[in-house]
């Protein structure tokens, strides 16, 4: 709404240039053809880059969470986007996802780990554990981020399934240290 204010608010030169240029990036944005990320090629940046880790691919639900991910500057491996996740209550069954494209992925290239980056939902755990059954079989090492208490969180303020996670998944102190480089 604040959009087709702002706009009527423009003169026509000024929208006719937005439009244009609206119209010039849908056209040349594409997705990239190894992992669904967008691109203004057929392969995309990540998928070029020599430098990265092509035995490993981090498989995420949405393009913003390769934003998210390439943003840490911790991980160097190769991506998979899936374009939603399993969700049968809005009509989205595993057909409707790059799942099948993944799976050949891993089958056909030198792929050593699989890590499952989605949300923790239960939309994002049914598309894990589908994904999971049909990799399973594979040589492949299947993996998911971790889940707990954010740094800076007061517990108190957790919610039960965080928290219970947190307990469940924790790892040794000195682990913990090392990992912070303390």
């Amino acid at each position: 709404m604040r959009l087709a204010l702002h706009l009527l608010q423009q003169d026509e030169e000024t929208v006719e240039r937005l439009t244009d240029a609206i119209n010039a990036m849908k056209r040349s944005v594409k997705y990239c053809s190894i992992c669904n990320n967008i691109s203004d090629r057929q392969v995309c940046d990540i998928c070029s880059d020599n430098k990265r880790d092509r035995s490993t691919i981090c498989v995420v639900q949405d393009i913003r969470d390769v934003i998210a991910i390439e943003n840490t500057s911790q991980y160097k491996g190769m991506y998979h986007v899936l374009g939603g996740v399993i969700s049968p209550m809005d009509g989205v069954g595993p057909s409707d996802l790059e799942i099948a494209s993944l799976v050949e992925r891993v089958n056909h290239d030198t792929v050593t780990e699989v890590i499952m980056a989605l949300n923790p939902t239960v939309e994002g755990d049914t598309t894990n554990f589908f994904i999971y059954k049909q990799l399973k079989n594979n040589s492949v090492i299947i993996s998911t981020i971790a889940r707990g208490v954010a740094v800076g969180d007061e517990l108190e303020y957790a919610d039960e399934i965080t928290l219970g996670r947190s307990i469940l998944n924790r790892v040794s102190y000195e682990n913990s240290l090392k990992q912070n480089h303390i």
